[in-house]
């Protein structure tokens, strides 16, 4: 369709620069000063960063009252509130309103950071055409099913690529994005530049695949989540080397004068762990996997007020550390 065209024609770049000069900054940034009348650097500030899905989002799709609450009074006492997310920023404004309660969203994974209300973005990441190629030819050697996102801001459409076994998780999210998705054409360097790549991988068969790729893509982050739409399948995602929830949160911490010390950090799956392990304070909450529980202290699930309660005990005890 002329609509679907059209997005991935924005979706061309240039090659871009070299791994190794991502590896000291993200690909590419858009980067800007803190919002008019904010401090760059304020003793004493804090700053708590929720997971959005199964942490802060509710099983039914809503948010608690109660949680938002905790959210507005951070807010008034001039603490720093920071969604960090998997989502798109498009996939983010079907589940956010302008009226909610934070000032900044991470989402992508890391990949993009973004002023809230407003959306207006601050800081994104890259892959460049060669590393595109180069870690889609891994997932064709693998016979993964995987789609390859377009640049932020418009990283909700991609191109996928069927291995040709069952796999219904994969075939819903292309249900979810058919309007913005297209089959990948040969070779994938005419992708051009892309925010990451994203592999459905069914039933148990992540355990043993997920090193192995991480052996094939040694200069790449390669991430793994929970499906959020059948809760079983995994996500496999391949971003630059300086994308994650938990770089991404350190690089807007630090431009506030902010350090891990005075960071609480509440999250339920493996993309929070780096986030996690970098935060002074990090919660998991009760629906998160064993695995992880055994690390970090827990509070409620998401379905009981989970986040309220990480930033009661955070207020209370001045921060804990995890393990």
């Amino acid at each position: 369709m002329a609509e679907n065209d059209a997005v991935f024609r924005k979706g061309q770049g240039n090659p871009c620069r070299s791994a190794q000069e991502g590896d000291s900054a993200p690909m590419t940034e858009s980067i800007t000063d803190a919002p008019t009348g904010e401090k760059k650097s304020e003793r004493g500030r804090r700053m708590v960063v929720t997971d959005l899905d199964g942490t802060l989002y509710r099983s039914d799709r809503t948010f608690s009252a109660t949680d938002l609450a905790a959210l507005t009074e951070l807010g008034r006492k001039g603490v720093l509130r920071v969604v960090a997310t998997g989502r798109s920023l498009y996939s983010l404004g079907r589940a956010v309103g302008p009226e909610f309660p934070v000032d900044y969203v991470i989402f992508s994974s890391g990949a993009g950071v973004a002023r809230h209300p407003g959306w207006e973005i601050v800081k994104k990441a890259h892959l460049c055409p060669e590393q595109v190629d180069r870690a889609t030819g891994v997932f064709l050697d693998a016979d993964l099913d995987f789609m390859i996102h377009l640049p932020i801001p418009e990283n909700h459409g991609f191109a996928y690529h069927r291995a040709g076994g069952p796999n219904p998780d994969f075939e819903k999210r292309l249900t979810l994005y058919r309007e913005v998705s297209r089959p990948l054409r040969e070779p994938p360097l005419e992708f051009g530049e892309a925010t990451q790549l994203l592999a459905v991988v069914p039933g148990a068969r992540a355990q043993s695949l997920l090193p192995a790729l991480r052996g094939h893509l040694p200069d790449f982050n390669v991430i793994r989540t929970t499906s959020p739409l059948d809760g079983r399948s995994t996500w496999v995602e391949v971003f630059p080397p300086s994308v994650s929830k938990g770089r991404t949160a350190a690089w807007l911490a630090a431009g506030r004068g902010i350090g891990p010390e005075d960071v609480v950090a509440v999250g339920n799956d493996y993309n929070d762990l780096d986030l996690l392990e970098w935060a002074g304070t990090g919660y998991v909450v009760e629906n998160a996997p064993d695995d992880l529980k055994a690390v970090f202290p827990i509070v409620a699930s998401n379905d009981r007020c989970g986040v309220a309660e990480a930033v009661e005990l955070f207020e209370r005890t001045g921060g804990v550390s995890h393990g």
